[in-house]
């Protein structure tokens, strides 16, 4: 398995500290072992912000290529999917063994996933630092 994950795509914005790209998802997509991270397996397109390096230049409409190593992949699919279903399962049980009725239960789990993906929208900036891709 490689240790990064690569999209084509076309640059359609630039400034001074970043440039937007937007991806062209494709058709291998489909195979990939971190899908369910990246998020593109279900997308056309989708746009992303990288830091633009100091090295080289570049033009809107030029076409790049995007890395993100697989360990970042890994890491996106834990806060995204992983942490949140473990909550909900994890409150549903306790309340569960606690006697409220299921249905409380069930709507009380969706309130502390709701409040879990707000608190993480508080650390965007953090999190954006985290990830990142790389031109190539």
């Amino acid at each position: 398995m490689t240790d990064h994950v690569s999209h084509p795509g076309v640059v359609v914005g630039i400034n001074d500290k970043d440039i937007e790209i937007e991806i062209l998802s494709s058709s291998m997509c489909g195979s990939c072992g971190i899908k369910s991270a990246c998020g593109m397996s279900e997308m056309q397109e989708k746009r992303v912000t990288v830091p633009k390096p100091d090295d080289r230049e570049f033009i809107v409409g030029q076409p790049v290529s995007i890395i993100m190593n697989t360990s970042q992949g890994n890491k996106a699919a834990l806060f995204a999917y992983f942490i949140p279903a473990f909550l909900l399962v994890a409150i549903i049980v306790i309340l569960s063994n606690l006697s409220v009725k299921e249905w409380l239960a069930a709507l009380i789990g969706i309130g502390v996933i709701a409040v879990y993906y707000i608190v993480l929208s508080f650390f965007k900036e953090k999190l954006k630092s985290e990830f990142k891709y790389e031109i190539r």
